[in-house]
């Protein structure tokens, strides 16, 4: 019984990680260019956000993190009113910064992970949705 207790327990502190982050019902419609010029769009500002990308000596998923950190910036950008963010570095331990912008209906061509195409993207329609796990 104690054995399993000793297990659990950490499984438990890594699972518990990513509870309070949530995507704000209005951050739904930011979108996320990964690449494209952003020059027509409007700058907001800019934003750090920051997870934690480790508990004690184990690394989190990286994955995980990079999709919280996208979350975290998206939510960021609806208190800028603005509808379009763009990573401006790599993420480094855990944190990553981000540019916020007002792009109204433009949207850059090439998003990764978008299975519309060039066209409907560079006519706005293209969205990101976090990776659920």
């Amino acid at each position: 019984m104690r054995k399993t207790l000793l297990l659990l327990v950490p499984v438990l502190l890594l699972s518990a990680c990513n509870w309070g982050i949530t995507m704000d019902p209005a951050a739904k419609n930011v979108r996320t260019a990964w690449s494209g010029d952003l020059s027509s769009c409007r700058e907001m500002g800019k934003v750090t956000v920051s997870v934690m990308d480790h508990v004690g000596p184990v690394d989190r998923n990286d994955i995980k993190v990079r999709d919280e950190l996208e979350v975290m910036a998206r939510n960021e950008a609806v208190k800028m009113n603005a509808d379009t963010i763009k990573p401006l570095a790599e993420p480094n331990a855990g944190s990553q910064p981000w540019g916020a912008y007002q792009c109204g209906t433009h949207m850059p061509a090439s998003t990764p992970g978008s299975s519309k195409s060039a066209a409907e993207s560079a006519a706005g329609n293209a969205q990101t949705f976090p990776i659920k796990h």
